[in-house]
C-alpha cells in the first residue's frame, strides 16, 4: 500500500467477526454487525503538543485493536476497504 496517514491518524483494517455463534447459528451477512475489531495497517508520525514537540502513536503497524462502532472514515485503497482514524478513537490494543 502506498498511503501514509498524517499526524495522528492510523490506518486499520476491520477483521471479520465469526459467522456462526458458539451454539452454532449460522449468522446471515444481512444480520452482521461491521466487526470493531481491526489491524493496524499504518500509522502517522505523531501528534504535535502545545510546544510543537512531535508526541509518537502508542499503536503500531500490526497491532489489533478495538475502535468505536462509528469511529473512522472507511476508504477503499488498492481494492480494500480501510478506515482510517485518529488514535483517540481506538480504544485499546488486543494482547
Amino acid at each position: 500500500m502506498k498511503f501514509r496517514p498524517l499526524h495522528d491518524r492510523v490506518v486499520v483494517k476491520r477483521i471479520d467477526s465469526e459467522e456462526k455463534t458458539k451454539g452454532g447459528i449460522i449468522i446471515p451477512d444481512t444480520a452482521k454487525e461491521k466487526p470493531q475489531e481491526g489491524e493496524i495497517i499504518a500509522v502517522g508520525s505523531g501528534a504535535r503538543d502545545e510546544n510543537g514537540k512531535l508526541v509518537p502513536l502508542d499503536v503500531k503497524k500490526g497491532d489489533r485493536v478495538l475502535f468505536g462502532k462509528w469511529s473512522g472514515t472507511e476508504v477503499k485503497i488498492d481494492g480494500q476497504e480501510l478506515l482510517i482514524m485518529k488514535e483517540s478513537d481506538i480504544m485499546g490494543v488486543i494482547a
